[in-house]
Parts: structure tokens; C-alpha cells; sequence
């Protein structure tokens, strides 16, 4: 070949190319796979990529779905392999690429714009001197289609390469570019005017200095666009008052009144895609110090806007199949099940204010009705707005809404109805207080909707009751949990899809707040969520697991009952085996039965052994593929890595086992080999396998320390190099662990404790530290210190003061009762390091309820010897700072 361009395809190559072409637009998955591999070989010979630009921006002969694709396949080529490609080529690509930036077609265009920007990303742009110059000339060309297509590059690369756009390297083209995108916004067309904000739009949130100088022309262009005729343009001008909302409040403020008075229009837009940008508005101001006064005045007419958002679409309701009222004997389809995060097991100490885990569930603020939906929607935007007004507003949101409630929860339309239950559900956390007195007479209303005839209205009203469940079990049981949990159940087994799903998760929900006060219905639960297993379709079941592990964990060993033994296991032992070990439906069935296990305690042993021999299993075939993996790093593309979540979650269900059956699982350890498969899950790089495996081995350790005890030399260095508050969870399962461990080897540990020590100290007085490591830290510290006293107690003065407050608020366990004698030998070894802060002692002995004889003997030995000590008037200084409930506290059990 002389010169690039004299390069021609030749006619046998070319037509091999368009066969390739129309195969692969085939729906047949085998023809898929042959033209997959014929890619592969093409990609060895050097001017296949020619062929295929030759094709996009040359063959008009062919039609442009095959012309795009092949432009399509050329960008992934670039993406793979472009290190590889000859000079000459790449040359070749992109002066085509430039010719054809106008080309007639707009599907050609904007494939040429993607191959671009591609391009342009891969190899950075400083190798690409011409680019940026050769399209913003093109800007100015009076070919419609030319400026088009070069605005259609400019806005991918701004997408793709926004950061590198406004480097030195670049003599800083934004410079020139940010100027030239504003004298379009008043371009005649709305394609070029879009193009142009959605290219000014990228450098927003970054703070561009480019665009920070043009400021105010830029703000002056957008009102001037703010009744634009084109969606497209209106969309991209609310995108842009979104985010100068987070950048430049600066500048927004004296035009504030305005801009709430167009967003209010914007929010009414006939066009959907408008409204919902123009929705994102209030979410974004609510994070704004300046909201309340801002919006205070607009309330009465924001909030009928927004309740009216929710209303489901006319497409919604076709999508939803809303008139399709019986679907539970309709198998779901596989792509509409959601891939489902387990979240691994850390180890954590209940607190004296709590009934439940303390540990908040964040992720029911918005209902999820509809994941088959495009996601995020008006609906939806417009729900959660109400939500985080009513958190902004509290009470003062109800005048205006309580007149809407009553008009709209009781209109005859049920489409009207339904968005007046979730618009009640939405301000549930915000306007609680002020609810109150309605709720008498709105919930009785709401447990009646859950029998209407429209299952949305059912579904929406499962959603909205879970919102108000915590007053709900407040209450005298016969007036509101009985009947609520009655009609709830009902709903469980509905003969709709989408009203099983949202009475399951409300049922969740209500168990969560209920706990013990559900003990007396049991039977009556169980019933119900077993036979909803014989009529689950797939998507269903794995919420129904939720469920019922969620049961289990509110009523604990309440479970533990021979009849609810006999309900339960059957139906999940089934499931159990029939799921093949690669099924991902393990992961919630797995999660289930741990807490069932957990629950249940002995009631599990005549389970336990083939659950036990499966999570080994899970964990040994995962680690194996993860050897296999590795062995094949030569050719990463081959071979996935292994899936690690089958063994978290069977990690996880062995803690929940050996936790429930306790000293039991003995005889299932000794003859597996889960020591050796722990010590590789423990050096595992991933950390939420270390998170779990830490777990594990601390509830091995309180079930059967004979086994763990040959292992500790290997362990515990491996323990202390994950003493990394980094990593918040592996760190606390790794404290707690070395606490546990210290408990059962007794003196020994003396020889670990130089390993672990000092991190501990700093971990305990670093700043920010979250109060669950903190906790954890400070029992194993004093857990040490019980085992070891002379070892832990010079560093006494370094870590006393942290340690105190950060106990001070934990429940009396057996914990908190290890530490406590642990800090008390260590004060008896070191009295001066306790000195200082020793009115920090006194509150933390002061946080017990009971404590047991021998520990209370042991604390009044301690205050009595430092007032001894100190001498009658010194103490009585001292003890006069104290505030009143900790002097009677103190006088009371310890006569001091």
C-alpha cells in the first residue's frame, strides 16, 4: 500500500465483511456465537478496521442499520484493542471519521460521534491535535447537517471526557469551547440549541473555571430558553437549574422566586421526561440550608402538584397491567427478578434504648411498586419529593395536605385513590407527630382499602400500613395490630403478583417493629407463609424467605416450638433440595435459614447435618474455581471469576448454625474440614469474605474451642493484620473474634498480645470511629485485660476515658460482664492510670442495671478503695460534680 489513502477494500473482503454483517443480526443464539468467534480471528489482520469504517462512512449501497453496525463493531474493536492498531490504520479511521461527521443519515451521524468520542477517549485527546479545532469549525458551517453532527460528537466527548477537556495539556479548549456552545443556545434549531446546553451541562458539577467566568451569560441564556417550544431543550434547562442548585446557590438566590414559579410549571409539563427533570428540582433544594424559606410561600401550590404526580400515567397502567387483576398463576419471566446483595454478617452488642438490631433499614423511603417499570418516574420523583418535604416542613406541610388527603383517599376513581394512599405513606416519617391524632380514623380506613377491588389500590396500601406500623404496634392490640395483621395476610396469599410482593415486605416491615408482641399469633403467621410457598411464583418466594427470616429473627427462640418446627422446616427443606449449588435463589433461602437456625437453637439439630455438609461444600467449590481462576490469568477473558457471594452467604449460615445449636455443631466440625477452608477465607482479598470468615471463626470459638485451638498460631497473625478500621467490618468481626478467642485460652493469650495490642489503642482513640467498632473494640481490650491483667494494664491511662464512655451505653450481657472484670483487675494492677479519669469510671459502673454479685463486689472494692484513698473531703469534691442520678446510683447499690 503507497499512501493511506489510496487504500480500496477488495471485493472478496468486502463482501465476507457484509455477510458477517447480516449474521449477526441474526436472533439465533448459535449463528450469535459463530459470528462472535469469526470477529475474534478478523481482528488478527491489520486492515480489518479499514473494512469496517469503509462500510459506515462509504457503502451507501447497503442499508444504514448494517452501515451503523458495522461502525458499531469497528468502536468495539477500538475499545479493545486500539493499543494494537498500525499507525496507518488508525490514521485511515480517523480522517474518514471526520468526513463523515455530516453525513445526510442521522443514524450515521451520531454512529460516527460515538466512534469518535470513543476514539478520542482511548487514545486521549492530546494525540488527537486536529479533533477539537476540525469539529468546532464545523460548528459554523451553514450544512445543517455538518453543524449537527459535529455538535453531536462535541456533546459524547464533553460526556466522556470532561475532566481532560479542561487541562493545561490541552492549552484549555473550554476556553474557546464554552463561549462557542453559549451563542448557540439561541440557534432556530432545536436539535443544535439541545445539543448546545447538554454540552455546557457537563462542566456544571465540576465547577469548570471555563464555565464559572461565563457564569452569568449562561444563567441569562437559560431563562431566555425557559419557555422553549422543544421538550428536548426545556429538559436539558431543568437538568441545568438541578445542578446549579448544588454549585451556584450563589447565583440562583435573587432569581429564586422565579425559578420555583417555572419549576412549578415544568413539574405540570404535558411532556413526562420535562416533569421529571423539572421534579428532581425539590429533591435537590430540600438539601438546601435555604429551602424552608424559599419554598414556604409556594407550599399550597407545590404540594397539589406533586400529589397529583403520583398518580399512575394512563402507560403506566398498561405497562403494570393494571387491569389484570388475578396473575399468580402466571410464571414470572427470569429478566424481571432483580439481582439480589446479601449483606454479610457483622458482629454487633444490643443497646440499652432498643428492641431490635439498632440497625436502621434506609431502604424503604420510596415504595418500590414496580421494578418492571423504567425505574425512576414522575411517580415516583414526585413521592419521594413529598418525602423529603415533609422531613424539611414536618407539621407545617399538613394544612395544605390534610384538605388533599381527604379528597383524594376517598375519591370514587381509583387511580385518584391510590395516589392519595402513597401520598399519606410518603409524608409517614416526616409528619408523624401531626398524623397522630388522623390515624384513629385513618387506619381502620386504610386495613379496609387493603380488600378493594383494584390491585394497585391493594398493593399501594400494604406499602402505605408498613409506614405507620410503628404507631400501629403502640397501641392496644385488639384495636389496630390484630385486624391490620388479619387483612395483611390475607394479602399475602392474594391472587395478584404485585399485592403478594408488597404485602410480604409491608409484612416484614410490621414484624420488625412488632418483635415478641407477635408471639401469640405465630401459628396463625406461619400458616399463612407456608401456604403461600405451595402458590409463590419464582420472584415472590425470594421475598416470601425475607419474610419468614425476618420472623424469625423478631421472635427469637419463641419459634422453638414442635408444631411451628413441623409447619416451617418441611416446605424449606424442599426448596433447599431441590436449588441446584450454582441456583443464586441459595443466597436468600441461605440467609433464611440462618436466622431460622439461629431462632430455633436445638430445634434445628435434626436439620443441621446436611445443611452443614452443603455450606462446606459451597465454600470449598468456591475457592477451588477461585484456584482454577488463577491458574488462568493468562487469559482473563476466558474464565469469570468465581462468584463469591455462594460462600459469604455460606459462611454466614454456618455462624447463624453453630450460634443456634452451640455446643452441638461439634460433631459436625470434627468431621469436615472447615478449619483449613477457614484459613484461606480469612486471606481471602476480598473483605466481605474476611468480614464473614472472622464471624464464623468467633462463633466457632464459643461453640467448640477444641477444634479452633490447634489453629490459633496460624490465626491470630492473620487476626492482627486485619485490626484496619479501613475496612470498618472485617475490623470489628476481627476485634471481636480476638476477644472471644482470649476468653477461652485463658494466660495464654499473653503471648498474642503484643501483636494485637497497641492497634486496638489507636483504633479506640481515633476520631469518628463508628460506635459499633468502638464497642467491639473496647470489650476485647477489656476481655484482654482479664485474661492477661499485667500485660494490658500499663497502657491503662491511654485507653480508660474511651473505653468507659464507649460502654457506658451497652445492655447488661455477658459481653460487657468479661470487660468489666477485665477493667477492674486492670485497675486493682494499675490504680494511677485510672486516676485521671476516674469520674468516667464511676458513670460507666453506674450504666449497670444488675450486675452480677461477685462483679458488684468487685466494683464497690474499687470505689470505696479510691475514696479511702482520696479521704472523706476530697470525695466529697469530687462526687459533688457528679450529676444528681449518678450520685444516687452510685450511694444506692454501691454506698459510696
Amino acid at each position: 500500500m503507497s499512501s493511506n489513502m489510496a487504500w480500496q477494500p477488495q471485493e472478496e473482503g468486502l463482501m465476507q465483511i457484509l455477510q458477517l454483517l447480516k449474521e449477526s443480526q441474526s436472533p439465533d443464539n448459535v449463528i450469535q456465537r459463530a459470528v462472535q468467534q469469526k470477529l475474534e480471528e478478523l481482528n488478527n489482520f491489520p486492515d480489518f478496521n479499514n473494512y469496517l469504517i469503509f462500510v459506515l462512512t462509504k457503502l451507501t449501497s447497503e442499508d444504514e442499520p448494517t452501515r451503523s453496525l458495522s461502525g458499531l463493531i469497528l468502536k468495539n474493536n477500538v475499545k479493545s484493542y486500539f493499543h494494537k492498531f498500525p499507525p496507518e490504520v488508525t490514521e485511515f479511521i480517523k480522517q474518514e471519521c471526520l468526513s463523515a461527521v455530516g453525513d445526510p443519515s442521522p443514524l450515521i451521524r451520531a454512529t460516527v460521534g460515538i466512534l469518535i468520542t470513543t476514539i478520542a477517549y482511548k487514545e486521549e485527546l492530546i494525540h488527537w491535535p486536529a479533533l477539537l479545532p476540525a469539529l468546532c469549525q464545523m460548528l459554523d458551517s451553514h450544512d445543517y447537517n455538518v453543524c449537527e453532527g459535529a455538535f453531536g460528537a462535541l456533546q459524547k466527548i464533553c460526556e466522556d471526557s470532561a475532566e481532560r477537556l479542561d487541562s493545561d495539556a490541552l492549552n484549555r479548549p473550554l476556553n474557546i469551547l464554552i463561549p462557542k456552545f453559549l451563542q448557540f443556545f439561541q440557534h432556530n434549531s432545536p436539535k443544535i440549541r439541545s445539543h448546545a446546553i447538554a454540552c455546557v451541562n457537563q462542566f456544571i458539577i465540576g465547577r469548570t473555571q471555563a464555565l464559572m467566568l461565563h457564569i452569568d451569560s449562561f444563567l441569562t441564556s437559560l431563562f431566555h430558553l425557559a419557555t422553549d417550544d422543544d421538550p428536548e431543550v426545556r429538559k436539558n434547562v431543568c437538568r441545568a437549574l438541578v445542578m446549579l442548585l448544588e454549585v451556584r446557590m450563589d447565583r440562583l438566590i435573587p432569581h429564586m422566586h422565579n425559578i420555583i414559579e417555572y419549576m412549578l410549571l415544568r413539574t405540570q409539563d404535558p411532556d413526562e421526561g420535562v416533569a421529571l427533570e423539572a421534579c428532581e428540582f425539590w429533591l435537590s433544594l430540600a438539601e438546601q440550608p435555604v429551602c424552608k424559606d424559599a419554598l414556604a410561600p409556594h407550599l399550597n401550590r407545590l404540594v397539589p402538584v406533586l400529589v397529583r404526580g403520583m398518580k399512575y400515567s394512563e402507560i403506566d397502567i398498561i405497562l403494570l397491567k393494571g387491569d389484570v387483576e388475578e396473575d399468580g398463576m402466571v410464571p414470572d419471566r427470569e429478566e424481571d427478578i432483580r439481582p439480589r446483595f446479601h449483606k454479610s454478617r457483622t458482629h454487633t452488642i444490643k443497646h440499652a434504648e432498643e428492641n431490635g438490631d439498632g440497625e436502621e433499614d434506609d431502604d424503604d423511603d420510596v415504595m418500590d411498586d414496580d421494578n418492571s417499570l423504567s425505574d425512576w418516574n414522575l411517580r415516583k420523583c414526585s413521592a419521594a419529593a413529598l418525602d423529603v418535604l415533609a422531613n424539611v416542613f414536618h407539621e407545617e406541610l399538613l394544612p395544605v395536605l390534610v384538605p388533599i388527603l381527604k379528597e383524594t383517599l376517598f375519591h370514587q376513581e381509583w387511580d385518584i385513590k391510590e395516589s392519595g394512599i402513597l401520598a399519606l405513606g410518603a409524608i409517614a416519617e416526616g409528619c408523624m407527630q401531626g398524623m397522630i391524632p388522623h390515624l384513629p380514623e385513618l387506619i381502620p380506613y386504610l386495613i379496609n382499602c387493603l380488600s378493594d377491588k383494584k390491585a394497585l389500590v391493594r398493593a399501594i396500601t400494604c406499602w402505605t400500613l408498613s409506614r405507620y406500623s410503628h404507631w400501629v404496634v403502640t397501641q392496644p392490640h385488639e384495636q389496630y395490630l390484630k385486624p391490620l395483621m388479619t387483612e395483611l395476610l390475607k394479602r399475602v396469599l392474594d391472587g395478584n403478583k404485585r399485592v403478594q410482593e408488597a404485602a410480604c415486605s409491608a409484612f416484614a416491615t410490621l414484624e420488625e417493629e412488632a418483635c415478641t408482641e407477635l408471639v401469640p399469633y405465630l401459628g396463625f403467621i406461619l400458616e399463612t407463609l407456608v401456604f403461600a410457598f405451595s402458590k409463590y411464583q419464582h420472584k415472590n418466594l425470594l421475598i416470601l424467605y425475607d419474610a419468614i427470616g425476618t420472623l424469625a429473627d423478631s421472635v427469637g427462640h419463641h419459634l422453638n416450638k414442635p408444631d411451628y418446627i413441623n409447619l416451617l422446616m418441611p416446605p424449606l427443606i424442599q426448596k433447599w433440595n431441590v436449588l441446584k449449588d450454582e441456583d443464586k435463589d441459595l443466597f436468600p433461602l441461605l440467609e433464611c435459614l440462618s436466622s431460622v437456625a439461629t431462632a430455633l437453637q436445638s430445634g434445628f439439630l435434626p436439620y443441621c447435618e446436611p445443611v452443614y455438609r452443603r455450606c462446606v461444600s459451597l465454600v470449598e467449590q468456591t475457592l477451588g474455581q477461585h484456584i482454577y481462576s488463577q491458574a488462568n490469568t493468562q487469559s482473563p477473558e476466558q474464565y469469570e471469576a468465581p462468584d463469591k457471594d455462594f460462600m459469604i452467604v455460606a459462611l454466614d449460615l454456618l455462624s447463624g448454625l453453630a450460634e443456634g445449636l452451640n455446643g452441638h455443631i461439634e460433631k459436625l466440625v470434627v468431621n469436615s474440614n472447615i478449619m483449613p477452608l477457614l484459613f484461606q477465607c480469612m486471606q481471602d482479598p476480598m473483605p466481605e469474605v474476611r468480614q464473614s470468615s472472622f464471624a464464623l471463626l468467633g462463633d466457632l470459638t464459643k461453640a467448640c474451642f477444641q477444634h479452633v485451638q490447634p489453629c490459633i498460631p496460624q490465626f491470630f497473625p492473620i487476626l492482627a493484620q486485619n485490626l484496619n478500621p479501613e475496612f470498618i467490618s472485617v475490623c470489628n468481626n476481627a476485634t471481636w473474634a480476638i476477644g472471644e478467642i482470649a476468653i477461652k485460652l485463658g494466660l495464654e493469650t499473653s503471648t498474642y498480645i503484643p501483636l494485637v495490642l497497641d492497634q486496638l489503642v489507636v483504633i479506640i482513640n481515633r476520631p469518628n470511629t463508628p460506635k459499633t467498632l468502638l464497642e467491639n473494640t473496647a470489650i476485647t481490650i477489656g476481655r484482654l485485660g482479664y485474661v492477661c491483667p499485667h500485660e494490658v494494664a500499663p497502657l491503662l491511662q491511654q485507653f480508660v476515658r474511651q473505653w468507659c464512655t464507649s460502654l457506658r451505653n451497652i445492655r447488661d450481657n455477658e459481653e460487657k460482664d468479661s470487660a468489666f472484670r477485665g477493667i477492674c483487675q486492670m485497675i486493682t494492677v494499675n490504680p494511677a492510670g485510672v486516676v485521671q479519669d476516674f469520674i468516667f469510671f464511676c458513670d460507666a459502673v453506674a450504666s449497670w442495671i444488675s450486675p452480677k454479685e461477685d462483679l458488684k463486689e468487685l466494683f464497690t472494692k474499687i470505689l470505696h478503695g479510691f475514696k479511702n484513698q482520696v479521704g472523706e473531703e476530697n470525695w466529697k469534691r469530687f462526687s459533688d460534680q457528679f450529676p444528681v442520678q449518678l450520685k444516687e446510683r452510685l450511694s444506692t447499690m454501691y454506698g459510696v
